[in-house]
């Protein structure tokens, strides 16, 4: 069973005139099969930790360790995270201009796995997840993410997520934008392929309403780059009765 690790991580960003620290030294241990909700204000650091994990250059690591079954990720290059097994599902998924989504899928199945998938069952397989997730097959010859609704980028997102199979999914705010349909379908498709594979989950989110359907085993809740709690699902429950409230110091007079 693969483990992702991450120990004392500290993460600064560029800004006018010098550096922030965003994050202050997270702990974090995820077992493959196991859900995780990290939860908390506007500007916690909670897409920080997503886009560091996953090797966005903006992000200067400047401290601790994020490790998968023993291997230095932050050695990695991205595409190298991709084949060790991270995923990231994007707040905002970037349109990419003359690549259909069907020559999208294949190369980073191709690429990941080391050769093509056989094509006859491949394509049945991409057919199978676009009928789950209500994808009309015409998508297949779209322009990725170009001229897509904000329910239909979220739902590619999870098209790539049940294709590719990976080992963990970052899933940063996937509830973000959604109608209460499309979080179902979303949903459902997080569900099929955390049960398929066994992959284990870190669910980005502002809001418990995306937890009724994808069922947490940890909650984690950040506060100003740091984790201020952990508990199981019942935390959550308390953070949808009492806000954040309680974990901010108070505003000054």
């Amino acid at each position: 069973m693969s483990t992702l690790v991450i120990k004392n991580l500290q993460v600064s960003v560029d800004i006018e005139g010098g550096t922030k620290e965003i994050l202050k030294g997270v702990d974090l241990s995820i077992e493959q099969g196991s859900i995780h909700a990290i939860m908390g204000p506007n500007g916690s650091g909670k897409s920080t930790l997503a886009y560091t994990i996953a090797g966005h250059p903006k992000y200067h690591v400047t401290g601790g360790s994020i490790t998968l079954d023993g291997e230095d990720v932050l050695k990695m290059t991205v595409d190298a995270r991709a084949r060790a097994g991270l995923f990231l599902a994007m707040q905002y998924p970037v349109e990419i201009p003359g690549v259909t989504v069907q020559n999208f899928l294949r190369t980073a199945k191709t690429a990941i796995d080391g050769e093509a998938p056989p094509l006859r069952p491949w394509l049945k397989e991409v057919k199978e997840s676009m009928t789950e997730l209500r994808m009309d097959k015409a998508f297949a010859e779209r322009n990725v993410n170009e001229g897509f609704s904000g329910g239909e980028k979220k739902r590619h997102e999870i098209l790539q997520l049940e294709l590719l199979k990976p080992k963990f999914a970052i899933l940063d705010e996937t509830d973000s934008g959604l109608d209460v349909d499309a979080l179902k379908i979303v949903s459902k498709g997080v569900n099929r392929a955390h049960e398929n594979t066994g992959l284990g989950v870190l669910l980005i989110t502002h809001y418990t309403r995306i937890l009724r359907y994808i069922h947490p085993d940890f909650v984690h809740v950040f506060v100003d780059g740091r984790v201020a709690e952990e508990g199981g699902p019942e935390l959550a429950e308390r953070l949808e009765n009492e806000g954040y409230d309680r974990y901010l110091a108070p505003a000054e007079a």
